[in-house]
C-alpha cells in the first residue's frame, strides 16, 4: 500500500519516529486520513509498545521533535499500561505546534503485539516505510463514547469496500459484515454474500439475523443498540481513568 501526499510536519514526526527506531503504529484521525476516510487531521496518533527500551527511543524521538508533555500524565511507563494517553506538542521547526498523542493500552483492542502483527506498511513517494493499525483495529479503537468517531467509523468500512468490492478476500467480507453502519450496505453484503451472512457472521453479530428479514428503521434501530452498548461500555472503563486524571489535575499524583 502506497502512501498519498503526508503534510510535512506529519512527515517529520514520522520519521523521526523511524529513524529513532520507535516500534509504534500510527492511529487515530491521521490513519483515517491514509485509509481514505477523512481529509485532514491535525494531531498524530500512536499505539507505542510499552517496554522500557521503546519507551528510551521514543524519548529520543520527542527530545529531537523538541516536544514537551502538555496535560497530564507524565510520560510514564506506568501510566501508558493503565490505558492513560500522553499528550506532546512538538517545538521542532519543521513540526511546529503538530501535537502527538501516544498511547500503549485501549479498550477492546489487541495487545501491542498482535497490533504488529496485523500492521499495515505503507511507502512515501520518497520511499519512506510509515506502519499504520491494522483497519479492523483502528475501527475497534474508535468505538468510543466519542460523537465523531462513529461517522468515522462508517467511513472507514465504506471507503475500504469502494476501494475492495471487486475482488475482496474473505477477511475482507467478514470484516464488512461485522462492521458495516447503514442499512443499505449491509442489505448489500447480504446479498452479495449470503453463505458468509449465514454462518459464523450471523452468530457473532445478531443484526444480521434481522437485517435479512427488516425495514431500514429497524436496521437503524439495531445498530443504535450496538452503538449504545460501546458508548457505555467505553464510558465504565474510563471512568476510573478520568477520575485518576482529575486528581492529577489538582496535584495528586498515584507514583
Amino acid at each position: 500500500m502506497e502512501a498519498a501526499l503526508i503534510p510535512n510536519p506529519i512527515r517529520k514526526v514520522l520519521s523521526i519516529f523511524q529513524s529513532c527506531g520507535v516500534r509504534a503504529l500510527l492511529m487515530g484521525g491521521q490513519a483515517c486520513v491514509f485509509y481514505g476516510a477523512a481529509e485532514f487531521s491535525r494531531d498524530t496518533d500512536f499505539a507505542i509498545h510499552p517496554d522500557p527500551d521503546n519507551l528510551s527511543r521514543l524519548q529520543s524521538a520527542l527530545e529531537a521533535l523538541n516536544a514537551s508533555v502538555i496535560a497530564v500524565p507524565p510520560f510514564s511507563e506506568r501510566y501508558l499500561n493503565k490505558g492513560h494517553a500522553v499528550h506532546f506538542r512538538c517545538g521542532h521547526p519543521e513540526a511546529l505546534g503538530m501535537r502527538v498523542d501516544v498511547m500503549s493500552k485501549m479498550r477492546g483492542v489487541s495487545d501491542f503485539a498482535m497490533l504488529w502483527e496485523r500492521r499495515t506498511t505503507l511507502q512515501g513517494p520518497d520511499g519512506a516505510i510509515y506502519e499504520l493499525m491494522a483497519l479492523a483495529d483502528l475501527v475497534q479503537a474508535k468505538k468510543t463514547q466519542r460523537d465523531k468517531d462513529w461517522p468515522m467509523i462508517r467511513r472507514l468500512i465504506e471507503a475500504d469496500w469502494a476501494a475492495h468490492r471487486a475482488k475482496p478476500s474473505r477477511q475482507q467480507i467478514k470484516f464488512w459484515l461485522r462492521e458495516a453502519r447503514t442499512p443499505a450496505l449491509i442489505r448489500s453484503l447480504i446479498r452479495d454474500f449470503p453463505i458468509e451472512a449465514a454462518g459464523i457472521m450471523a452468530q457473532a453479530r445478531p443484526l444480521l439475523t434481522v437485517a435479512a428479514n427488516a425495514d431500514d428503521d429497524a436496521i437503524e434501530m439495531e445498530l443504535n443498540l450496538e452503538e449504545r452498548r460501546e458508548r457505555t461500555l467505553d464510558r465504565a472503563y474510563w471512568g476510573p481513568l478520568k477520575s485518576e486524571l482529575e486528581k492529577m489535575r489538582h496535584g495528586v499524583f498515584d507514583f
